[in-house]
């Protein structure tokens, strides 16, 4: 295991109650006097507003524990263009069960495909609720031209097309098993999971034993959880945090019904929403405000009813048993995640690893939930160590594979 720094800001979030709450009330006043959504939004009009006051919460908690000088930068940032997400391989498309268009890209390695590269596994990449394929930019960049890699847009999110009837995990597991048919139909895997990703990747391994034993050689598990996600408390205290999870289903609901008349709002309150993308996403005070900006993009490309019809699923997520298969199978593992993440706390990987004794289990000092954005270089380091263990990389090409750009 390995385990560097302490803390997790949760005091500093729950000394802060009072004065959120004061801010809170005062924002959502402010967006109902606005009238737009009262008038005409009715019960999804209500919902708003509750999800307003709590976007001015975790504003005010943002406020709180990061520096004047780094919001200036960040709103300065707000608009700029960096070269974040673009990164494109080579498309493809996969069919769901249901039908839905999943796509992909691939990258392959540089040179020609001889006896040093052959047998290599693939390495395939499954992000997380409300990102797309670019969340893995940094890692996408450092290992471009290394090894063979496959990028996805889960249903829904980024590229791919919308889907038909309720989420499962169950049904994103089957979505992976289909775009690893399509892109990599033969030959070993490696499976690289964040957040909801992760929880994608349990979900094959749970439907699909044989394709770990007959082809899995690594497996990343980055901020994820094997269950229990009723009982997060985001960062809140106990009380708040009940709260929120008895209403927030129904607040959802309510939005996703109202879409158009959600999106328009989100563009109204922009400050609000860049702060809590920032509360949630990001664990250390010094976040690049190009990168936060980065995030905060590929989030609101996320349209409020995918963000409900997916919200759902994560309460019945329990994959926990499933594990065991790769414990059988010996596959190696690396569970990592960011020590102050509030979304998928650090007691969740610490979880996984217990339930996988050969696992290893890093925690990223400072490191949020986008600890993959925030600390690209700790870990695509820790990433490039498994590939190395299950062969997709060879040990002198590894050096190279530390990018941060």
């Amino acid at each position: 295991m390995t385990e560097t720094g302490t803390g997790t800001g949760a005091g500093a979030a729950a000394s802060a109650v009072g004065a959120a709450v004061v801010e809170a009330a005062a924002a959502a006043g402010e967006v109902a006097a606005a009238g737009i959504w009262r008038r005409r939004a009715g019960v999804a009009g209500a919902a708003i507003g509750v999800v307003a006051a709590g976007a001015a919460a975790g504003v005010a908690l943002e406020r709180l524990t990061v520096g004047r000088g780094v919001r200036r930068k960040a709103r300065l940032a707000l608009d700029a263009s960096a070269p974040y997400g673009a990164l494109r391989g080579t498309p493809g498309t996969a069919s769901a069960d249901d039908g839905t268009v999943l796509h992909y890209e691939t990258e392959d390695p540089d040179g020609p495909a001889g006896a040093s590269r052959a047998g290599r596994p693939t390495v395939v990449f499954s992000h997380g609720y409300c990102l797309s394929q670019d969340s893995w930019h940094f890692q996408r960049s450092a290992l471009r031209g290394l090894v063979r890699g496959v990028y996805w847009d889960q249903r829904s999110h980024g590229r791919s097309g919308r889907g038909a009837g309720p989420v499962s995990i169950d049904r994103l597991g089957r979505d992976l098993k289909a775009v690893i048919d399509a892109a990599a139909p033969e030959g070993p895997l490696v499976l690289v999971g964040h957040s909801m990703g992760g929880m994608t990747v349990m979900a094959l391994v749970d439907q699909y034993p044989e394709l770990v034993r007959d082809r899995v050689a690594g497996v990343a598990f980055v901020g994820t959880s094997s269950g229990r996600l009723a009982e997060l408390t985001y960062g809140l205290p106990t009380v708040p945090a009940q709260a929120v999870r008895r209403v927030l289903p129904g607040v959802l609901r309510a939005l996703g019904t109202r879409a158009e008349l959600v999106e328009r709002g989100r563009r109204a309150t922009a400050d609000l929403f860049a702060g809590l993308v920032k509360r949630y996403s990001f664990g250390s005070r010094d976040v690049d405000p190009v990168v936060a900006r980065f995030a905060e993009r590929m989030i609101e490309a996320t349209p409020i009813d995918v963000v409900a019809d997916f919200y759902p699923a994560f309460a019945e997520h329990d994959k926990a048993d499933a594990l065991a298969v790769l414990a059988e199978a010996g596959v190696p593992v690396l569970a990592l995640a960011g020590e102050r993440d509030v979304v998928t706390p650090r007691s969740h990987t610490e979880a996984i690893a217990a339930l996988l004794p050969g696992a290893e289990l890093v925690l990223v000092p400072d490191g949020g939930h986008l600890v993959m954005l925030e600390h690209p270089e700790a870990v695509t380091a820790r990433l490039r160590e498994l590939l190395v263990r299950a062969g997709a990389l060879a040990p002198d090409a590894a050096g190279a594979a530390t990018g941060s750009g």
